[in-house]
């Protein structure tokens, strides 16, 4: 089918790298894009480090494109229902546009407590420019700052705000920082890191109770303690921004379910892209996931304006090698593959102690992902096993021909959630984990 009238709902990433492909595949139609916010497409990484420690302005943040894509920008709008028997995206405006195809890359928002005081100034989240701004000018006048969430946003604005010399209490439900993620061991040693920076952790806690007032917003934890703050972050996850799609018989389970070629499932000429998709990668197996990193962003954009543009039966899967990485204090944390699959994960190099290392994700036998700690050129070599080496052969393939010598927790495949949210499961825990440095010492001193 020839496609003249291309629809790119989404005003971020993965939109802006599926309208420069289709011009570099040399697709010559109209492209148009529906973007909420009235910022054309920005780096959002930076939003919890550099723009928070005022080393980069938001002026700093755009993309640069190659030539002029000539694409017909809708900012400041956004897409309010879709109509696939018609082909048109219906706008908050009440505006119709007609597509023949159409790029579904809405991304996500940021998740909400219902208890929260979410109409008071000093209570903010992070996902956008606007916000980090507002965040930032809490900071320039606070002393205490309460984070809620002990995830990658919430442990990188708790470094960048001791930085700036705030007194920083951080709260989860978890008794480790990014636990659910790495494993306990190398959560423990995250959890030290932010220990020895000075922050305040209240671990395996859940909120109770809020109060706000001239002094600030207090904060009532299940513990009998309460943390008053002069700003509050809330950082506990992302929801994907599939609410305009919701009257349509699809999978919104966890985004938007697309098959291996990223094509909406259960809709003709449509595909989804970056944060907002969930789909299988052939590459690892098992059911359909989301990616919420940058350059899955890139890759995903690329990916599905291609297939798009081929149809369903011409397309590719797309299967990429997942990586991101964080800073925590001065200290770099990286992964590859998809760790959370990992049933045990071995500690290939260098130790937890030193706070350098590398550490296999194995499911079953096969190597699925890796996590390294200030360790980038071990890292880039283990990218390259991924997929390919197994437990048997890392020995032989490693640079210093050992076999990984000790074997840490994996992740909990088990969302916690905060009250006010459909109750999953609550992991328990000590207000502060105690045997930090025992944890640490003991796996990293196993033979």
């Amino acid at each position: 089918m020839k496609r003249e009238h291309i629809v790119i709902a989404g005003g971020g990433l993965a939109g802006l790298r599926a309208a420069e492909r289709l011009r570099d595949i040399g697709y010559r139609g109209t492209i148009t894009t529906i973007g909420e916010e009235r910022r054309g497409p920005y780096n959002r990484p930076p939003l919890s480090k550099q723009i928070l420690e005022h080393k980069l302005h938001p002026e700093d943040l755009g993309f640069a494109t190659y030539g002029d894509l000539e694409i017909q920008e809708r900012r400041g709008v956004r897409a309010e229902r879709l109509d696939p028997a018609a082909h048109r995206v219906v706008l908050d405006t009440g505006e119709e546009i007609a597509y023949d195809g159409l790029v579904v890359a809405t991304g996500v928002s940021a998740r909400t407590l219902p208890a929260a005081p979410n109409l008071d100034e000093r209570v903010v989240s992070l996902r956008t420019l606007d916000d980090a701004l507002a965040l930032d000018g809490l900071m320039r006048r606070a002393r205490r700052l309460v984070i809620v969430g002990g995830g990658f946003i919430g442990c990188e604005v708790a470094s960048t705000a001791r930085r700036r010399g705030i007194d920083v209490t951080l709260v989860d439900l978890a008794p480790y920082l990014l636990g659910r993620i790495v494993g306990p061991a190398l959560g423990a040693m995250v959890t030290q890191i932010h220990v020895d920076a000075g922050v305040d952790l209240r671990l395996g806690r859940s909120i109770t109770a809020w109060r706000t007032g001239v002094g600030g917003v207090t904060i009532a934890l299940d513990d009998g303690s309460e943390v008053t703050a002069d700003a509050v972050l809330v950082a506990i996850g992302t929801v994907p921004r599939t609410d305009w799609l919701a009257d349509l018989p699809l999978d919104l389970s966890d985004g938007v379910l697309c098959d291996e070629t990223s094509h909406v499932v259960g809709l003709d000429d449509v595909v989804a892209a970056g944060d907002v998709a969930r789909w299988p990668n052939r590459r690892f197996g098992g059911p359909a996931r989301r990616v919420e990193h940058w350059i899955n962003a890139v890759e995903h954009g690329q990916a599905a304006a291609e297939n798009l543009l081929h149809g369903r039966a011409g397309s590719r899967p797309f299967t990429p090698m997942p990586r991101f990485w964080s800073e925590q204090h001065g200290v770099r944390i990286q992964a590859v593959g998809v760790p959370a699959i990992a049933d045990r994960i071995a500690l290939a190099e260098g130790s937890l102690a030193e706070r350098r290392l590398v550490a296999a994700c194995l499911d079953g036998e096969r190597l699925v992902g890796a996590l390294g700690v200030d360790s980038p050129r071990a890292m880039l070599r283990f990218a390259d096993m991924v997929e390919t080496a197994t437990a048997a052969n890392l020995a032989g393939t490693l640079a210093d021909d050992r076999a990984p010598r000790a074997l840490l927790p994996a992740p909990a495949h088990r969302p916690a959630t905060w009250p006010g949210e459909p109750a999953v499961h609550r992991p328990g825990g000590e207000r502060r984990p105690a045997p930090l440095v025992a944890l640490v010492r003991s796996a990293a001193d196993r033979p």
